[in-house]
């Protein structure tokens, strides 16, 4: 065998073994080929929940073990306290003003702005998301540069108020997996999002028994549980593996400290403070790092692990330094945090601060100044005992946003607040933003209203939906110039039944917040169910003529439009709502709905099944399904059909309705009785009073009538 023959044949057995070439970098460094990353981050983690961050009671021994064989960064943060405007942190290396998301709602990243997704796609890599949550839907611009962004659960049922669409940490891994396995062999770009521990705690069993109470480390340990079809088999490849890991929360829980219940208020640690984990053994040997890292170190230290270049004028760093040991005792960059949800839902006073050698300021009407090392519970303000360091923090604090830009949700155009104000909203848009907040505007003095949001919240869970709207009103009176408690009213009016009291509490929330997309397309939603889409559509229309509309607002219009008899206009505000969320299996759920309005039940039928070929869990499209079944004389796939939207989405009252009464009519009333017993025991009687009326009447004679 020839030299050249030899060398070709111990390169194929080199790639069989699965082996990685080397690239030296400057510096002298030699840096794995064809490595693929997988990036994990887990909604609402506390590092200190983490046994390798200290915890004592072994809630998470996947992560622990990924943590002894990789890098364990002790010491790194977010800079927001809220899920997308952090993940648009980790994703594109830049700090909130330069990208512009600053809350969940009302903000899209923008497309002139590279992230890892479209960077590494552009090297050739295969690319994908499996997200577990709402606020990552794709309408808000990260899913730009995936080849997959799976987002499908969201829309596809009935959404309790207060609860955002997600799905369990179990189906998001068994998605990534079966997609890592079909690209096996490629480089890859994989990023998966739990959603666990996020409030409401309800942890599966064994978790939810084990932990019986601390539910929320019982949710901490579900999705420890859940990553390890993702991550062991990475950990058993050992050296031989190909897959630079990095493992991190968006942000971290309160749970009651400082007397915040839950997170987006405060930048306290408790939420600030992150887990951080790389794991890669032919690049980084196992390490605990003390240095200060931040979110926006991520996408630098990808491309670095990679010997990609690293886009000029990114707020991060490169972690490879410090995390293969070789950092040189280059001082830790300055941190920048902020907490805007306050400000942008409540009207309360911003808060912003930054991190600088141990040292932690809070900029906010009553300044806060924390030593962190002397004092990581942040029980001690040193912001009056220490006045030159507290005034050299804030100037460093002026430096980091001084192009910050003012915060707004899509300003509105002097036409939309004409046309808002002839609809009934006197303080459309013409309120300038507040030049400045006081003391009684400090979250530290409003906290308790938050506590009171979180009473309503907790009664509304356990089923006291009559208190809860008491306990709402009262918050209401309390601070009226709060736009979301208006938002909380009105949401809970609406599934009582009244649909009068949602659409006034709708309304002064718009006249608060007259540019919030989401109180507009709520109002326009029950403006349509009152029988009034007219003004619902001409509500809508300044929204949806926005450069890049809310798919809410484009769904709730073109509804309102089918209604009035407009069945074109209709759907092509359901096609532009389409462009936006393409994997939304609901847009295509409502344009069959538009189909059946104007008389075309083969596209409706179409528009059904394309639905479910998104998402086959989709439970109105099954019903709608079942309707032009049984209007089409097949009663056995009618019944197969509610059968199935039933058991996908029991909380559906009309679909629980039509298959009672189906099967009751057909003579089978001992199939119909679970489901006309719940209609009536769940469906709210100020709604449905006749019908329920009308069930129970058929209970109690025992015989089957029409």
């Amino acid at each position: 065998m020839s030299r050249r023959a030899r060398a070709a044949a111990l390169a194929v057995l080199l790639l069989l073994a699965g082996t990685v070439s080397c690239r030296r970098v400057p510096g002298g460094e030699r840096r794995p080929e064809g490595l693929s990353v997988l990036l994990i981050t887990i909604d609402t983690l506390r590092a200190d929940a983490l046994g390798a961050y200290g915890h004592a009671g072994d809630p998470t021994p996947g992560m622990d073990r990924l943590a002894a064989r990789g890098v364990r960064f002790d010491d790194a943060h977010a800079h927001n306290v809220v899920t997308l405007p952090s993940h648009a942190n980790i994703l594109s290396g830049r700090y909130p003003m330069d990208h512009g998301v600053r809350d969940n709602a009302g903000f899209r990243f923008p497309s002139r702005l590279e992230t890892m997704a479209t960077l590494l796609r552009a090297r050739g890599y295969r690319t994908a998301a499996f997200v577990s949550a709402f606020p990552l839907d794709s309408r808000f611009g990260l899913g730009r540069g995936f080849e997959v962004y799976d987002d499908r659960f969201v829309g596809t049922g009935a959404r309790p108020a207060f609860l955002e669409a997600d799905r369990r940490g179990t189906e998001t891994v068994g998605l990534a997996t079966r997609w890592l396995a079909s690209v096996r062999g490629q480089r890859s770009f994989c990023w998966v999002h739990l959603y666990e521990p996020h409030f409401p705690y309800r942890p599966p069993e064994p978790f939810a028994s084990r932990f019986r109470g601390d539910p929320y480390l019982g949710e901490v340990a579900a999705a420890d549980a859940a990553l390890g079809p993702l991550v062991e088999p990475i950990l058993a490849a050992g050296a031989g593996g190909r897959t630079l890991v990095l493992l991190t929360a968006d942000h971290g829980e309160s749970l009651g400290d400082h007397g915040e219940a839950t997170h987006g208020i405060f930048a306290y640690e408790a939420t600030l403070r992150v887990p951080l984990i790389l794991y890669q053994p032919r690049l980084l040997a196992p390490r605990v790092v003390a240095t200060p890292v931040r979110h926006v170190d991520l996408l630098p230290t990808v491309l670095d692990a990679l010997s990609l270049p690293i886009p000029e004028g990114l707020a991060g760093r490169s972690l490879m330094p410090v995390a293969t040991g070789r950092g040189g005792g280059a001082p830790a960059p300055d941190s920048y945090f902020e907490a805007l949800s306050g400000q942008l839902d409540r009207g309360w006073a911003p808060l912003r601060g930054v991190l600088r050698g141990g040292m932690k300021y809070v900029d906010l009407p009553i300044p806060e100044l924390y030593d962190l090392r002397r004092d990581p519970g942040e029980s001690t303000n040193l912001f009056r005992a220490r006045p030159r360091q507290a005034e050299q923090m804030r100037r460093v604090l002026v430096s980091l946003t001084a192009a910050d830009q003012e915060t707004a949700r899509g300003a509105e155009s002097a036409e939309t607040r004409d046309r808002l104000r002839s609809l009934g909203y006197a303080g459309a848009g013409s309120s300038p933003p507040r030049p400045r907040y006081g003391e009684p505007d400090d979250p530290k003095r409003l906290i308790a209203l938050d506590r009171m949001l979180q009473e309503v919240f907790g009664l509304y869970v356990s089923g006291d939906l009559a208190g809860a709207i008491l306990r709402c009103r009262e918050l209401v009176r309390h601070r009226p110039g709060m736009a979301l408690s208006h938002l909380y009213l009105a949401q809970l009016e609406r599934e009582s039944g009244d649909l009068r009291s949602a659409g006034e509490a709708l309304r002064r929330a718009l006249a608060l917040d007259p540019g919030d997309a989401v109180i507009a397309s709520q109002l326009g939603a029950v403006l349509t169910q009152a029988g009034r889409a007219a003004e619902a559509a001409a509500l809508l229309e300044p929204f949806a003529r926005r450069a890049e509309p809310d798919v809410d607002v484009l769904v709730t219009r073109g509804l309102a439009l089918a209604k009035m008899g407009r069945s074109q206009e209709a759907l092509a505000e359901l096609a532009r709502a389409r462009e936006q969320a393409p994997s939304n299996a609901m847009v295509l759920v409502d344009a069959g709905t538009v189909h059946l309005i104007a008389g075309e039940p083969d596209k409706a039928r179409q528009a059904f099944e394309a639905a479910l070929a998104i998402d086959p869990d989709v439970a109105r499209a099954h019903s709608s399904l079942a309707f032009l079944a049984a209007e089409s004389g097949r009663p056995r796939e009618a019944l197969e059909r509610f059968q199935k939207a039933v058991a996908l989405d029991p909380r559906e009252h009309e679909r629980l309705l039509a298959l009672g009464l189906l099967l009751w009519q057909r003579g089978r009333a001992a199939e119909a009785r679970p489901y006309l017993d719940l209609f009536v025991a769940s469906a709210p009687p100020a709604r449905y009073a006749p019908a329920i009326d009308r069930v129970r009447g058929l209970l109690l004679s025992r015989r089957p009538q029409g």
